[in-house]
């Protein structure tokens, strides 16, 4: 098995969810979601495990407690590729792949996460991402893939033309990359978007331009994949949860 490493990002405020908790501490089935999260990156046997904090720092650090994490700090938030680059002083000799998930997202089954490295270690991309397709995709990037599977480019919807918007597969967020390729690209990544963020899908646009391989490969449950934004969305991932523990009781 190829070593691996876990970059969870917890740093951001969650503005939707009507409350001044670091989102990734809002309770789900009473455990906060960034816990199911570490669960994960522990059943893949994650060697390494880097949260990245920021909004009320303290409090996701006194958490998670206990756990077997490392923090960086993400101060002030620039966007998802300037948060994974805070983890890089982790990474200074390290020779296998990270992997870098969402603390907003705990629905992840280790399963998907072990097809997922198993397809990057197969194919030796620089990055493989995890994808799914939506019957509606309105407003998530579109994955579009070259004649042998391999991902050419990933369109915003904003820069979409009418052909690529009717693909169906999107960018879930969920990344592995090798780690010295990754952590060289970083900090080439530009922030001239409307919101001046560094953006982390922008590696994968500098590795397709320099011709490099990124794989791809479809979840088949797009629910385990969802962000979870709103107190409504935090409902239906307890239902989910409640459902999967029926299941398996």
């Amino acid at each position: 098995m190829a070593k691996i490493a876990t970059v969870i990002l917890a740093a951001g405020k969650g503005t939707r969810m009507k409350s001044d908790l670091p989102k990734v501490l809002h309770a789900l089935n009473n455990r906060p979601m960034v816990e199911y999260v570490i669960d994960v990156a522990e059943e893949i046997h994650s060697e390494k495990i880097v949260l990245i904090v920021g909004h009320q720092k303290e409090l996701v650090m006194e958490t998670v407690n206990g756990r077997r994490v490392e923090f960086a700090v993400q101060s002030p938030q620039l966007g998802t590729g300037h948060a994974v680059l805070q983890s890089k002083p982790f990474f200074e000799n390290y020779t296998g792949d990270v992997l870098v998930l969402s603390g907003d997202v705990p629905l992840l089954r280790a399963d998907t996460l072990r097809k997922l490295i198993e397809i990057h270690a197969k194919e030796k991309p620089l990055a493989t991402l995890l994808t799914a397709a939506m019957e509606d995709p309105g407003g998530y990037g579109r994955v579009v893939r070259d004649g042998a599977g391999f991902v050419r480019k990933i369109v915003e919807e904003k820069d979409a033309s009418e052909e690529i918007r009717k693909i169906k597969e999107i960018n879930v967020g969920i990344y592995i990359f090798k780690a010295q390729p990754l952590f060289e690209v970083l900090p080439m990544v530009k922030n001239d978007n409307r919101q001046g963020e560094y953006y982390l899908p922008d590696v994968l646009k500098i590795y397709v331009e320099r011709g490099e391989k990124i794989a791809a490969v479809l979840t088949e449950d797009v629910e385990e994949t969802h962000g979870i934004n709103t107190v409504e969305q935090l409902r239906h991932a307890e239902e989910i949860l409640r459902a999967r523990q029926q299941a398996m009781a």
